[in-house]
Order: C-alpha cells, then sequence, then structure tokens
C-alpha cells in the first residue's frame, strides 16, 4: 500500500508543476555601433507560477498575476542617425537583430532617399517595415504558457515609400 501511495504522490507532484506553465525567453540578440562595432546582448521574459515572479531582462519581479504584455520603445536620435532602445543598451546604437521565441526583429540603416525616416529598415519575422514616426514600440503580449504575440507599432509596409 505504501508503494502505491507513493506513486500516486509522485504521478500528482509530476503533474502539477507541469501545470504551473513557466516560461524562460533568453532574448539573444547582436547590438551594431555607429562605429560598425557588433556586441552580443540579452533581453528575455520569464514566469514562475509558483513564486509569482516575472523577469523582464536581468532583473525579477513580484507580480500578482502575469502581466498582459510589455512594450519596448525605439527612439530615433534627433539627426535621425542613430536609435536608442533603454532595454538593449545605455546609449545610441545604429541598429540590433534580436530573437525572442520564434520571433525575429531586425533593425537596420538602408540608403534610401529622403521619403524614409531615418534611413531605417525593420524586418520582422522576414517581412520588411519602415519607420512612420521617431519613436516606435514592440508589444509583446504573454500568456501563462509563454508569448502571445508581438506587435509593431509605429511602422508601415508600404514599400512605395521607398522611390
Amino acid at each position: 500500500m505504501n508503494n502505491l501511495t507513493l506513486l500516486f504522490s509522485s504521478f500528482c507532484l509530476f503533474f502539477s508543476s507541469v501545470s504551473l506553465a513557466d516560461f524562460d525567453y533568453t532574448g539573444e540578440g547582436t547590438l551594431r555601433y555607429p562605429t560598425g562595432v557588433e556586441k552580443d546582448f540579452k533581453f528575455g521574459f520569464g514566469w514562475q507560477t509558483s513564486t509569482k515572479k516575472f523577469r523582464i531582462g536581468d532583473k525579477s519581479y513580484e507580480m500578482s498575476e502575469l502581466p498582459e504584455s510589455y512594450s519596448i520603445a525605439i527612439t530615433l536620435s534627433k539627426d535621425e542617425d542613430k536609435v536608442w532602445v533603454q532595454e538593449f543598451n545605455k546609449g545610441f546604437i545604429e541598429g540590433f537583430e534580436w530573437q525572442i521565441g520564434n520571433h525575429k526583429i531586425w533593425l537596420r540603416k538602408q540608403d534610401y532617399n529622403d521619403n524614409v525616416i531615418g534611413s531605417y529598415l525593420l524586418t520582422f519575422n522576414k517581412v520588411d517595415y519602415f519607420l512612420a514616426r521617431p519613436n516606435i514600440s514592440i508589444e509583446v503580449s504573454f500568456t501563462q504558457s509563454g508569448i502571445a504575440n508581438v506587435k509593431l507599432d509605429g511602422v508601415t509596409k508600404d514599400m512605395s515609400i521607398k522611390n
């Protein structure tokens, strides 16, 4: 009887920990500085249901529940030559590549005419976008099991502005 109780307890413990639906995304990327130097960085998200801790980058916060989303702002410099992403770097950069879960985001300079703000091209999951304004954002939405959606705000797919 003790063996049966032990087996049942182990079974319940195994499935209760699986149902907690924790997640951890490291968010690996590469920064490109105006000098041409490249540097690796990590900025990801994690959630532990048992401790009610949400990780943003390298910091953890106690929360009563998982937040619905997190927004990352990308701000173009006044001369439109560099960008600032507070979560990725303390100063201005020229661009970045960032992988978060199944989503890949790549911001880089291209040679365009004056109709393209900052001459930046933002590629999100193999689709190209242009900046529609000097401040754009990447909104990451969550469910208990991980990233539900990644959405861009302040960009346009209209390729006609390249001409």
